[in-house]
């Protein structure tokens, strides 16, 4: 099948009120509580998970929470290849896929922990896999694994199935057991890339003028 190439323009960004949390329901709340408090506790938190599970949604999710206050937040992931100094004037550091990190990203990332622990700031990571698993230097794994860890889960399709539906009586959009099905069997069932799909679905059948059906699907999947 054609690779997907959506316009997201209409797409919301990742934030804490739009995270679908499903089983994971516990690390939503502990996040929530953390990026509202201006005084948040400096223990740092751990995310782990399998992909598709919204490890990077709710960090970028916090990133963006905390911009909306005025803080200034430091952040690193795998695509990161010359980090940063740290910056004192960080609220929190993000550290998301560190399972994926360089021995130059390790060394930063560990250098972030230290100065954001002096200083009393919050640290946010993120991995595919529990602390105890993690192929990084010792004194950057430890540390990761010594606060707050909570493992995310991929939601079931039943799960998905909801979220989609509520998604769309939320925008006013009908998706008919077909469509539903043809979404979760034909494309990726990770929630994120299905929220991406129903946006550009939702701007092609406003342009269109036309309900959304699998013929629409398809015929914006040509027109791509």
């Amino acid at each position: 099948m054609k690779q997907i190439v959506l316009d997201i323009g209409l797409a919301r960004g990742p934030s804490l009120a739009n995270f679908c949390a499903g089983p994971n329901e516990a690390a939503l709340k502990h996040l929530q509580l953390w990026a509202g408090n201006p005084t948040r506790s400096p223990v740092p938190t751990y995310l782990w998970g399998a992909g598709g599970s919204g490890k990077t949604h709710l960090l970028k999710a916090v990133q963006g929470a905390l911009r909306e206050q005025g803080a200034s937040v430091g952040w690193l992931d795998a695509s990161v290849l010359e980090p940063p100094e740290f910056n004192d004037n960080w609220a929190v550091v993000l550290l998301d896929d560190v399972h994926l990190y360089t021995a130059v990203q390790q060394h930063a990332a560990f250098n972030w922990f230290i100065n954001a622990q002096t200083l009393q700031r919050g640290v946010l990571a993120a991995g595919l896999l529990p602390p105890a698993d993690l192929q990084l230097r010792e004194d950057l794994r430890t540390r990761l694994g010594w606060g707050h860890v909570f493992q995310l889960h991929v939601l079931s399709e039943p799960e998905r199935r909801a979220v989609l539906r509520q998604e769309a009586d939320a925008r006013g959009i009908f998706l008919g057991d077909d469509v539903m099905d043809f979404m979760l069997t034909r494309f990726s069932r990770d929630l994120g890339n299905l929220m991406e799909l129903l946006d550009g679905l939702d701007g092609y059948a406003l342009q269109t003028k036309r309900a959304i059906t699998i013929p629409l699907i398809k015929s914006m999947l040509e027109n791509e």
